[in-house]
């Protein structure tokens, strides 16, 4: 309530009723302006819904123990002219009184709320994150992962990659298919971009194929000094027509059969992405790409090794050589009982 508002209150309760009344009205005065930080507890936030007026709101905000009485309240607040309130969800913070949060109401000064997908992660993984979060709306339930990418893009793409890892800002009740027409126009936004930045020689035919191989290096490894090797291991691995032989990829085309292990039961398995089986590319990414991953598929760096093995602290040794490459399988891995991915393709 601004101080013009208790000034008019004053002086027509003086005229009204005397000191009495003027003095009640500067008790609703305090009380309107008391700071939440004064209540024994506050709530995080309260909404008003679509098609809620000032009264059901006063009535929300007493039963949250923001205000003693409604009927005072709400006259006050019309009269102030508080009476065109924007749908949304409001953070009550500690400095807020009743009178600011009707203010924040007013202008529509609604609370932000944040999810971050994450890069590496498959397409139900962030689905299912999605779904999750107690601010987004669920619109998709239910439909199958062409039909979303209908109402995504138009057509019944297959979901897997299309989407840009990074945290996004919404109000509450935006819906799911908002969140992913936003992430997927990021994706496409940054592989252009990467695209245009990209080196020459690349085996790539399009930018879908790079995104592929993005996806690959982004399962391969958290390392970012790391990630332009891993695609030039792969790149080579094209380019002498050898077979990619990568186990982010086996894992993928095993879907729910896998349980935390690769057999060679699984390596001989014949699937679209077991690239121990087949040439080339898998026919789509395998998770989701960030900029850096991307760069890297685009901008391979490194010398001529084809062959990598984990270390065990999170990066990879590189080897040029099967003889090399076998030697460091012996020092990071088997000397340690190590169980990771070798990268062990045969030799051209």
């Amino acid at each position: 309530m601004s101080l013009s508002l208790l000034k008019r209150l004053l002086v027509i309760g003086i005229l009204v009723g005397g000191l009495a009344v003027a003095g009640y009205a500067w008790h609703l005065h305090k009380s309107f302006n008391q700071p939440f930080s004064q209540l024994d507890e506050y709530p995080e936030y309260i909404d008003v819904n679509p098609g809620d007026g000032l009264y059901k709101v006063c009535w929300r905000m007493k039963s949250l123990g923001l205000i003693e009485s409604v009927r005072p309240f709400c006259r006050v607040a019309m009269w102030a002219g508080y009476n065109r309130l924007i749908k949304g969800r409001y953070v009550i913070s500690e400095q807020d009184s009743a009178v600011l949060l009707l203010e924040k109401m007013m202008s529509g000064d609604v609370a932000q709320f944040n999810i971050s997908l994450i890069e590496g992660q498959s397409f139900d993984q962030m689905m299912t994150r999605i779904a999750q979060n107690p601010n987004i709306t669920s619109t998709l339930i239910g439909l199958s992962d062409a039909e979303i990418m209908v109402r995504v893009t138009g057509e019944a793409l297959h979901p897997e990659g299309r989407f840009y890892p990074d945290t996004y800002t919404f109000s509450h009740g935006v819906s799911d298919l908002d969140v992913l027409i936003r992430a997927h126009k990021r994706l496409k936004k940054v592989l252009s971009e990467e695209w245009a930045l990209k080196s020459k020689s690349l085996p790539y035919k399009n930018e879908y194929e790079a995104l592929i191989m993005a996806s690959i290096v982004e399962k391969e490894t958290a390392v970012g000094s790391e990630r332009p090797q891993i695609a030039k291991v792969f790149v080579r691995r094209l380019g002498l027509g050898m077979r990619l032989q990568t186990d982010p990829t086996v894992i993928y085309g095993m879907g729910d059969g896998y349980k935390g292990n690769i057999t060679r039961r699984d390596l001989r398995k014949k699937t679209p992405y077991n690239t121990y089986q087949i040439n080339g590319l898998p026919p789509t990414p395998i998770a989701m790409v960030g900029r850096e991953a991307i760069h890297a598929a685009l901008n391979p760096e490194g010398n001529n090794a084809l062959y990598f093995v984990a270390k065990g602290d999170g990066t990879h040794h590189f080897s040029k050589t099967l003889s090399e490459h076998n030697a460091a399988v012996r020092k990071y891995q088997i000397r340690k009982r190590r169980q990771n991915y070798r990268s062990t393709p045969n030799q051209p």
